[in-house]
């Protein structure tokens, strides 16, 4: 899935797992909902990789919900499954945030380990993303106070905006 903003969006960020038996239904696949759950581990640890946690934001009286989610299901993940979730920001201004996802098999069922270059966690450096595209998607994000009425980050914590976008543009992405 190609950034719906080229020129605007950060790097990806990778977080990798295997599937838990939990997360699959009767058909021996990943419940669709568990993507969403993964999208935001995904965006979690790319907010992270970029020196932020979510719980300093909330502990700094901003929230960040998801105001849309965009899914397209392209092939299910499956019990046991090497899977990463891929992360970037295509969207990062002082009023929403908007973050692509790519969730992807890292080896075949069945045929044991991916080399080890497949297996990161962090910013990708790599111009093709690797493994077997599972789901690609977006969230769209707002920024609330804690009365849950949208405000200006660049305004009410110009601080936060300015380090995050320093952030992105010392990794070369989304300002």
């Amino acid at each position: 899935m190609g950034s719906r903003n080229p020129g605007l969006a950060s790097r990806w960020y990778a977080t990798s797992f295997r599937v838990r038996y939990q997360e699959t239904d009767q058909m021996g696949v990943v419940y669709h909902a568990n993507y969403l759950s993964w999208f935001e581990s995904g965006r979690t640890e790319m907010f992270r990789g970029l020196g932020f946690a979510y719980r300093t934001l909330e502990n700094m009286g901003v929230l960040l919900p998801v105001t849309a989610a965009d899914l397209q299901f392209k092939s299910p993940a499956r019990y046991d499954d090497l899977v990463a979730v891929y992360a970037r920001l295509t969207t990062f201004s002082a009023l929403r945030v908007v973050y692509e996802y790519e969730i992807r098999r890292l080896a075949e069922p069945g045929t044991g380990e991916p080399d080890s270059s497949v297996l990161t966690t962090g910013p990708v450096y790599l111009d093709k993303l690797p493994g077997e595209l599972l789901v690609a998607g977006s969230t769209s994000h707002v920024w609330l106070n804690m009365d849950w009425k949208p405000v200006r980050l660049d305004r009410i914590l110009p601080e936060l905006f300015h380090a995050i976008t320093l952030a992105l543009r010392e990794e070369g992405g989304a300002v």
